[in-house]
Parts: C-alpha cells; sequence; structure tokens
C-alpha cells in the first residue's frame, strides 16, 4: 500500500483511492511523475494510471468519475 492520499482513474472510468483501489492489488505512486501503477499479487502490472491529489483535480480535467469503495468489482458489469 503507498502512503499517499489521492485518486486514480480505473479501466472502467471510475475514481478509486490509493489508499483502497481494490481487486487485491498493490498500488505503487510516483509522485514525480503522478503515476500509478498497480500490480498483482504475483508482481505483474496489471492498471497504470495518472495520479490526482484530489477529486477536484479529476473534475478540472473534464472527467466526470464516480468514486468506488475498494469492494467495487474491477472489470466490466457483464464480466461480474
Amino acid at each position: 500500500m503507498t502512503s499517499e492520499t489521492g485518486y486514480f482513474i480505473d479501466w472502467n472510468g471510475n475514481a478509486r483511492s490509493v489508499q483502497d483501489a481494490g481487486g487485491d492489488l498493490t498500488v505503487e505512486v510516483d509522485m514525480p511523475s503522478k503515476y500509478v501503477a498497480l500490480y498483482s499479487k504475483s508482481g505483474t502490472l496489471m492498471h497504470e494510471a495518472t495520479f490526482y491529489r484530489t477529486l477536484d483535480d479529476i473534475a478540472k480535467k473534464g472527467i466526470t468519475a464516480e468514486l468506488v469503495p475498494g469492494s467495487h468489482p474491477w472489470g466490466m458489469r457483464k464480466e461480474w
């Protein structure tokens, strides 16, 4: 888990907290590049995203995204 507090957009267009990404994924944040990497337990890179400090920062970029908890499944609804 990262010590940073902030958000990223998942592959379904949802906003997720870097503190509670869900999917049993490990989150790494590189602040200088505003980069978020999510890894599986085996170390496979599963997702890359831009780091946003606040939800307002996401909105300022013109992105409309629902904030979902870590318990919200990753993947498309038809895959649940």
